[in-house]
């Protein structure tokens, strides 16, 4: 009965500290977001502090574990945690961060995470080894706890955005995970007096750890980390940038952590294993021909799963005796630590478009390979399947000749082969993979010739050529940021979601602003709302990713911002979050506020706040309007922003131009959603009043609620004349 207690205490707290752990760090990105704005830089910040932050604790329970007696080491954790006490996790950083500097920014964020949520961070993430050396003491197997930490991971994954986020504020939230963690490190303290038992035995002696194992336990734990970054980033930028949807590989990933460390990892991976290879080339020629389709999403994540379980299950194979237990950890720490920093900094550094992922599948696919015997014989299939494909994508009009045809069934035939012989010759089937993966990456691109590539910490971004339409086009993955048409004739006509048949062109038809009139837009893309500039007007763009100014004011690829300022507007372009730099122009001085932000087609939560609206109209002349484009295919907007413009006592109305015209498509027109508020009587009848959510509330710096404004299946806030 004393075990089976002892036995519950120690799951029920490895399980309290290790959700704790994953309920945190959405919290404070979330924080962070009104002064950092809505980039992916925020949450790459925030992931790299907590990688950080989680080494620390392992290292400190590595040597409280080696150095300290039980009675020191409860001393010791009680005392870091009351450092716990002075902290305020629910409150906004009292400074601002800097505008200016490559590492300014991100340096304010570790400063301002490691005075909030860095001290409980550390505290949570030793708790889960010091558990398991102390549950070990007598000779229970440990690991099974480390099982219970992920399942608490994987809770809290899911319980963040579906229970926490919309039902409470991050001033509630930061106050009861302060309140938890010391409850938490209460129950850590009964746990080691309950292995205590009132002796004061040392710890056994420390055995030097090979560094062959240390290794292969960082490795272990670094490559799945890595196919999980690049995977997500490959998913929601390039298949479906949908908020939320980065957290299915994230749970895929805690599960097959939990299955190799329950137990159960054997039976799963020999019954998993054999498809590996069948997954691997699958996948390899969906990345190698371009495929971007919601359908593909399956194979993505089976792929992923398969290997990071394989992984996950070596590494539970290889644990080592509870003696070596902290030294264990560490590794595992070090690994993941190390896979984060490559893909959130090294890969955007070192390649101009997204190389981290195929060259994970080819990694995982030589691994299958190790310690197999080599032949010559393994070149000649990769080899082969090279050459045909090389000569298939390169040789002009190949593709739909007699021999383009043997050529791709030779490819197909040689893949297949090299697959079916995985088992007997599996250096030939890691081969073929990275030949094919080596076509995709030398392929043109199917939307066109790129004329310009880029990456940043923002994402990749490439400038097309469809000479068969005659536009240019600027894109970010998968998301149309704007384009323009090649004739000089054309050229400075808007298109995509600024047309003139559109909403935007009804919004200035109304407004019918003169000379002297100021306008300001949150989000610049290829610069297409300068279309709009007249002479004598001053427009100003705000736009967070260095990369996107230098190619929107480049006259090689689009000339808007450079036509409105030879017919004789001023148009200024200001680096930064729009929110901040926004802060700085005069009170009253707008006639015009526009918000085209987008982040993976999703608008940043923190530019739709109520802080936020009441920070444009304290930049709006009287008589001002302020303009959103809601066209986010995965969230319903137009709710929301009814029950924003309520909020502030303004009227909304809304044009959904869902359908648009052939003759309009092949103009370029695109299908989008705008909400103007501010009394604009000079729209027409195509707009209309939205009708807010019964019973929700307006989102805050401190509230907000993604989850209940998803599309999950037919948009239901549309008026039937507009469906």
């Amino acid at each position: 009965m004393v075990g089976k207690f002892r036995g519950g205490l120690f799951g029920l707290t490895a399980l309290a500290a290790s959700g704790l752990l994953f309920a945190v760090q959405p919290m404070a990105g979330k924080l962070l977001l009104p002064a950092l704005g809505g980039t992916a830089g925020v949450w790459g910040a925030c992931l790299l502090f907590f990688q950080v932050a989680l080494l620390v604790g392992y290292g400190y329970a590595h040597l409280s574990a080696r150095h300290l007696k039980i009675p020191s080491q409860i001393q010791v954790h009680a005392l870091l945690a009351t450092t716990v006490l002075g902290t305020r996790p629910w409150l906004a950083p009292a400074s601002a961060p800097p505008t200016s500097g490559a590492w300014g920014p991100g340096l304010w964020t570790f400063a301002a995470l490691a005075t909030t949520v860095g001290p409980g961070f550390v505290v949570l993430s030793a708790t889960s080894p010091l558990l398991q050396r102390w549950y070990s003491r007598d000779g229970r197997d440990p690991f099974i706890l480390y099982a219970v930490s992920c399942a608490g991971n994987l809770a809290a994954l899911a319980a963040y955005p579906l229970l926490i986020e919309p039902l409470t504020t991050v001033a509630w939230q930061g106050q009861a995970w302060s309140a938890a963690v010391m409850l938490t490190t209460l129950a850590t303290v009964s746990c080691a007096l309950a292995s205590f038992k009132g002796d004061d035995r040392p710890e056994p002696a420390a055995v030097a750890v090979p560094a062959r194992d240390l290794l292969a336990w960082a490795a272990l734990a670094c490559g799945p980390v890595v196919w999980l970054l690049a995977l997500t980033a490959h998913v929601t930028s390039e298949l479906a940038p949908m908020p939320l949807l980065w957290t299915v590989p994230l749970g895929l990933y805690l599960v097959t952590y939990i299955l190799a460390f329950a137990g159960v990892g054997e039976r799963w991976t020999a019954r998993l294993a054999p498809t590996f290879p069948w997954l691997a080339t699958a996948l390899a020629l969906v990345l190698a021909a371009g495929f971007a389709h919601l359908a593909w999403i399956p194979l993505h994540l089976a792929a992923f799963f398969v290997a990071a379980l394989a992984a996950h299950h070596r590494l539970a194979q290889r644990r080592p005796d509870p003696s070596r237990l902290t030294t264990y950890y560490l590794a595992i720490g070090v690994g993941g630590a190390l896979g984060s920093l490559f893909v959130a900094i090294v890969a955007p550094w070192l390649f101009d478009r997204m190389v981290e992922y195929p060259l994970i599948l080819f990694v995982a696919c030589l691994a299958t390979a190790a310690g197999a015997r080599r032949s010559r014989g393994d070149l000649a299939i990769p080899a082969a399947v090279l050459g045909a494909a090389l000569a298939l994508v390169w040789a002009p009009g190949l593709r739909d000749s007699g021999l383009g045809a043997i050529l791709l069934t030779l490819i197909a035939g040689l893949g297949v082969l090299a697959v079916w012989r995985a088992r007997s010759r599996p250096w030939r089937f890691a081969l073929v993979v990275g030949a094919i993966l080596i076509v995709g990456g030398l392929a043109p691109d199917p939307g066109g010739e790129v004329v310009h590539r880029s990456r940043n910490f923002f994402g990749p971004l490439r400038v097309l050529v469809d000479r068969d339409e005659g536009v240019r086009r600027l894109m970010h993955g998968r998301t149309l940021h704007g384009q323009q048409g090649m004739d000089p004739a054309t050229r400075e006509e808007p298109s995509t979601y600024f047309a003139r048949s559109g909403p935007v062109g009804d919004l200035f038809a109304a407004m019918d602003l003169g000379r002297g009139a100021r306008a300001a837009v949150i989000g610049l893309g290829t610069g297409t709302m300068a279309c709009y500039a007249l002479p004598g007007q001053h427009w100003t763009f705000h736009e967070i990713d260095a990369a996107v100014v230098r190619v929107a004011e480049d006259e090689r690829y689009f000339t808007y911002l450079a036509d409105a300022r030879r017919r004789g507007a001023e148009v200024a372009v200001i680096e930064g979050d729009a929110r901040l730099r926004l802060a700085e122009a005069p009170d009253g001085a707008l006639d015009l506020i526009v918000l085209d932000a987008f982040s993976s087609d999703a608008v940043p939560v923190h530019l739709l706040s109520r802080e936020a609206i009441a920070l444009y109209r304290q930049k709006l002349a009287p008589g001002g309007v302020l303009a959103f484009n809601l066209s986010s295919k995965f969230l319903d907007l137009p709710p929301l922003m009814a029950r924003q413009a309520a909020d502030a006592g303004l009227p909304c109305r809304v044009r959904w131009d869902l359908s648009v015209p052939d003759e309009a498509l092949r103009a370029g027109r695109r299908p989008s959603i705008w909400a103007v508020l501010g009394d604009l009587p000079g729209l027409p009848p195509s707009w209309s009043s939205p009708a807010p959510r019964p019973g929700a509330s307006p989102w805050t710096d401190d509230y907000s609620d993604l989850v209940s404004y998803l599309i999950l299946g037919r948009r239901t806030s549309i008026p039937a004349s507009s469906r």
